[in-house]
């Protein structure tokens, strides 16, 4: 099996499709709706480690901080001694509540593909049925 390469996996896993076979919508039937494997390839989202959760909210934490911080430190510094506190209430806080819910399939695709990276993919990753049916080839 030849792995698709990192930064396909990942430009793959940012648009919400499945990392390695780049199967559109990979593992979600809904916004917050997961199957066990994905729909085309039949790789399994979760393969075998209890931890794949924290994986997943690490980068959602990472995608939705990182750019609120960068403003926010951008805006205190143009603002700088008299910030105007009320309005940036007003923006970052729904902000930091809505960026999660926004960014929580494709948290799950890019974790994926990190994981995809980091371990070596095996014949069990994948859905018995898929394999039955020859889409699966373990070369």
């Amino acid at each position: 099996m030849t792995s698709p390469g990192f930064v396909r996996m990942m430009s793959r896993g940012m648009v919400r499709r499945c990392p390695w076979c780049g199967g559109r919508g990979a593992f979600f039937t809904g916004w917050f709706t997961k199957q066990p494997h994905c729909r085309t390839c039949g790789l399994r989202w979760r393969r075998g480690d209890v931890g794949f959760e924290l994986g997943a909210a690490a980068i959602a934490a990472m995608i939705t901080l990182g750019p609120l911080i960068i403003a926010l430190g951008i805006t205190l510094t143009i603002t700088w001694p008299e910030t105007p506190v009320a309005p940036l209430l007003t923006v970052f806080l729904p902000s930091a509540l809505l960026l999660p819910i926004l960014t929580y399939p494709v948290s799950y695709t890019m974790w994926q593909a990190i994981d995809l990276t980091w371990r070596e993919v095996s014949p069990d990753d994948f859905s018995a049925a898929h394999i039955a049916a020859g889409v699966f080839d373990s070369d």
